[in-house]
Formats: C-alpha cells, sequence, structure tokens
C-alpha cells in the first residue's frame, strides 16, 4: 500500500521543499532531490485514471530533480532543472473497459528564466520548455503536469481479459417455434386467383353458366 509522500536531499545549510521551493537557489546549488508522491495526492492524474481505481493501492509515484547551472561566455548562466519521474498507472482499457496497468516516465529538462516576459519569448522562438523563476515553485504541480502529458493516448491490454470478438457479436436469439406456429398464412391475392380462372375457360355462374364463344 502507497504510503506518505517522501523525499531526500543532502544539504549543509538548508533543505528544499517541493511544494514551496525556491527554484533558482536550488540549481545553483546543483543538489539532487528525490522522492516518491502518492498518486491521491495527485488530484489531476487521477481524474483521468479508470473510474473506481483504488488510489490508495497504487504504487506511488518516483521522481527526481537536479539542478544544472551551464555558463555562458556571455551573459549569465542558463539554469536547467532535470525531471525525471515514472509511475504505474490503472487507465481504463479503450477495448474491453476494463483496468489495465501501464507504465508512464518522465524525463525532461526545463530552463528556468528571470521572469514570465522572458520565459514566454524564449517558449514561443525554442523547442525548449522555459518557466519563470520562483522562490514558492510548487514541484509536484510540475511533476503531475508531465506527467498528464506522457499518459498514452489510447490505453488498452496488449490482450484483453475477455473475449472482446464474442463480446461485440453475440449470438442471435433462437425463434420462437410457437410464436411462430400462431402466425396466419398469408391470404391469397383474389386479382390472382381471378387470372387464373380466365386463363383455364373456368364457367361464370353469374352469367347464367354460359361458355363465351
Amino acid at each position: 500500500m502507497a504510503t506518505g509522500p517522501f523525499y531526500t536531499s543532502v544539504m549543509k545549510q538548508r533543505v528544499f521543499q517541493p511544494r514551496k521551493m525556491d527554484v533558482g537557489a536550488f540549481i545553483e546549488s546543483g543538489e539532487v532531490l528525490e522522492g516518491t508522491t502518492p498518486v491521491a495526492e495527485l488530484p489531476r492524474v487521477g481524474e483521468g485514471l479508470a473510474e473506481g481505481a483504488d488510489l490508495a493501492r497504487v504504487a506511488p509515484v518516483r521522481w527526481r530533480v537536479e539542478g544544472e547551472s551551464v555558463a555562458q561566455r556571455v551573459g549569465p548562466a542558463h539554469l536547467w532543472l532535470v525531471l525525471e519521474a515514472e509511475a504505474v498507472l490503472p487507465f481504463e482499457c479503450q477495448r474491453c473497459l476494463q483496468p489495465v496497468d501501464l507504465p508512464v516516465a518522465v524525463s525532461r529538462r526545463i530552463r528556468f528564466v528571470q521572469d514570465e516576459a522572458a520565459a514566454a519569448e524564449l517558449d514561443a522562438n525554442s523547442d525548449d520548455d522555459v518557466l519563470a523563476l520562483s522562490r514558492q515553485f510548487n514541484l509536484l504541480e510540475l511533476i503531475e503536469d508531465e506527467l498528464i502529458m506522457a499518459e498514452p493516448i489510447l490505453p488498452r491490454h496488449d490482450t484483453c481479459p475477455v473475449d472482446m470478438e464474442a463480446w461485440m457479436s453475440p449470438e442471435p436469439a433462437e425463434a420462437d417455434e410457437t410464436e411462430a406456429d400462431d402466425v396466419p398464412a398469408e391470404k391469397p391475392n383474389p386479382f390472382a386467383v381471378l387470372a387464373a380462372l380466365k386463363k383455364g375457360g373456368g364457367t361464370d355462374e353469374g352469367n347464367g353458366g354460359g361458355q363465351s364463344k
């Protein structure tokens, strides 16, 4: 059963909290922070899982982040956060609609810049993920965002636990013989009977039994 959140950081002077992280100080420290977080504490991830899944019994998400400061010839160093996360989550199979446990893994490098304006400009003009520095950065929200984007588009079993062909094409019900016997026979067409009489030269009692010449 999953336990509460757990994280470790080796620091001589301070400990970084994942929900309220001074991300700039963390990156410049070059430290590594790693831990586990129960899926039940990631509500947006839980919304995309199989209906009725017991999140308390799902193995917690494992994650690891590391700061990386890259010196530049001109200007300040570029600050990066290296994020890795993994989990096995219960999705709803899109074929049989039964739960299916599938692995989800994240490996990202995210650049941090001084403010929102700089982040928006760089994000629009480069392939890098760019965010603004914050002293109250919620690392777990970032992990949740990345896990959601890494979820399978069409989760399904390699082999579904039910016979899908039989489930989708049930055998037709057998006809009720009693009901079939009760169906009245089709009445003859009176115009067809009249045409047959004329063709056979039958007599017409209404005309006194005379025979046409």
